[in-house]
This record gives structure tokens, sequence and C-alpha cells, in this order.
């Protein structure tokens, strides 16, 4: 990913999903971490920590999309059994960040990129390059 600030904390935060880190997670989370997707959008610290356990996805950046404190990012996400460590679905989602003070202060889950992008306000144009 690039190196701008905001992009750099989402990528450290995609580092500690997919390494199965809640600690290392909600330290670069917001306390008041606005956590959403599909099924709705809830507050806070705790409910990241009962996310990550409960959901059991890993998401694979693709590509990022930065403007300000607003970062998008497409993802090839997969879930995991959390019995057998199996994969049990995958899906391309778009995930909106928003990034204050050097941390995380929401994370949108949208059933695909353009869904994120639109809500971000964001387009094509805002793509970064990968260093």
């Amino acid at each position: 990913m690039a190196s701008a600030p905001e992009v750099r904390v989402v990528e450290a935060w995609h580092a500690a999903l997919n390494a199965g880190d809640a600690d290392r997670l909600v330290a670069l989370s917001h306390p008041d971490v606005a956590v959403g997707g599909p099924r709705g959008t809830g507050r806070g610290a705790q409910l990241l920590r009962e996310w990550v356990d409960r959901a059991n996805i890993r998401l694979k950046p693709r590509r990022v999309f930065h403007q300000a404190g607003t970062v998008v990012v497409e993802q090839e996400a997969q879930w995991r059994s959390t019995e057998t460590g199996e994969a049990t679905g995958g899906q391309t989602v778009g995930s909106v960040f928003v990034v204050r003070d050097g941390r995380i202060e929401s994370v949108l889950r949208h059933n695909d990129l353009a869904g994120a992008l639109g809500a971000a306000n964001l387009d094509e144009s805002h793509e970064t390059s990968p260093e």
C-alpha cells in the first residue's frame, strides 16, 4: 500500500486482523470505533473484539483509494470455520475506513468496491499506487 499515514494505519489493521491479533486491532482503533457491514453497525472496542472472534474473516487488500482521512480498500474476503479453520466462503468486498488521530475511527464493509467508493464519495481517481 502507499505511504500516506492513514493508509499505513489501515495496512496495519489488516495485518492484525489477518493474524487474529485482537489486542493489536483494538490498539489501532478508537475506543468507540464504529464497525459495520450488511447486517448493521455497532460501536466500541468490545464489539470489535467480538466481531474478530465471531466472523473469523481474513481480508486481503487488493486496491486502495485514499483522500484525507478516508481510505477505501477492495478486499478478497475469506471466512473460515472456527472448528476446522477451513474456508467456508469468500467474495470480493469493499470497506470504508475513517482514520482520525492515527487510529481507525470506523470501518464499514460494503458488498463491493463500487458501493464502498460511493459511500465514501471517492472514485477511481483516488486510487493509490503501491510502493
